[in-house]
């Protein structure tokens, strides 16, 4: 069988000047952050004069930075990343951030966002199975009940949510569901206080997750959980322990979306 990489670098379509500028580039990293013009052509395997006029022209174009013989990466180079990130759907540029978050709390981490009366899963990393559904992305639930949707909905204006409240029933789920509308209501006063949301058995019994909001441009974009098997000390587990990282890891995705150029949707909510 043909080697297809060696036979398409044979062909006219093949732009031999952008390879050598893009291995120019990639041969910095941690341990390379700054080198000479020799270095960078013994470990790109291309000829001094080459890489100097691909050095020169990655100066003058900001991608790379000179300091006597050294050379080294300004965060211009950043800017070829974040066109990548920023073609990417909310849940794609989470998900590192997510399983890393799952892998650090042992538990299944989720990103929902708000459509109408349900919530909708965009990402989700499971760790084992808490609920008796299986939960994929495109999965919906209802969002009165879930500690997703409460930090999504907290982030209405008073307007806003009397309007959904009344338009949307709440009914029992289980023998724990908040239902009535005044204490549901009250719920969502002292999440909009503390920033997040726990939930314990109003959905499912012996489930339950915590969740903090997500935003991106001045607005709440998605609602970040991890969800655990209901225990009579859960709650303070989920405050003490799984709070500070999720926390964290939503500050991370915001800072990610912020430098990615990620832009909100016209229905997500203001901050």
């Amino acid at each position: 069988m043909p080697n297809t990489t060696k036979v398409f670098e044979d062909s006219p379509d093949f732009v031999q000047s952008l390879a050598r500028g893009l291995s120019v580039v990639r041969a910095f990293d941690r341990g390379h952050a700054r080198m000479t013009l020799s270095k960078v052509a013994e470990r790109t395997g291309l000829t001094r004069a080459v890489v100097r006029r691909n050095l020169l022209t990655l100066q003058h174009l900001g991608y790379v930075g000179a300091d006597g013989r050294d050379f080294y990466l300004r965060p211009r180079v950043l800017d070829l990343g974040y066109s990548y990130l920023s073609s990417l759907g909310l849940g794609e540029i989470a998900l590192q951030a997510m399983e890393e978050l799952s892998h650090r709390v042992g538990e299944s981490c989720s990103m929902a966002v708000l459509d109408e009366t349900d919530i909708v899963y965009v990402a989700r990393v499971p760790v084992r199975r808490v609920m008796s559904i299986a939960l994929g992305v495109g999965a919906r639930l209802p969002a009165f009940a879930t500690s997703m949707g409460r930090v999504l909905l907290a982030a209405m204006d008073d307007a806003e949510l009397d309007a959904w409240t009344a338009a949307n029933r709440f009914y029992a789920i289980t023998e724990h569901t908040l239902h009535k509308p005044a204490a549901w209501r009250a719920e969502i006063a002292r999440v909009r206080r503390d920033g997040h949301a726990i939930v314990a058995q109003e959905l499912e019994l012996g489930l339950c997750s915590v969740a903090v909001p997500v935003h991106a441009n001045g607005r709440v974009v998605a609602g970040l959980n991890v969800g655990m098997a209901y225990s009579s000390g859960v709650r303070d587990r989920a405050r003490k322990l799984v709070l500070p990282v999720l926390r964290r890891t939503s500050e991370s995705i915001e800072r990610t979306l912020a430098r990615s150029g990620w832009l909100p949707a016209a229905t997500s909510r203001r901050a």
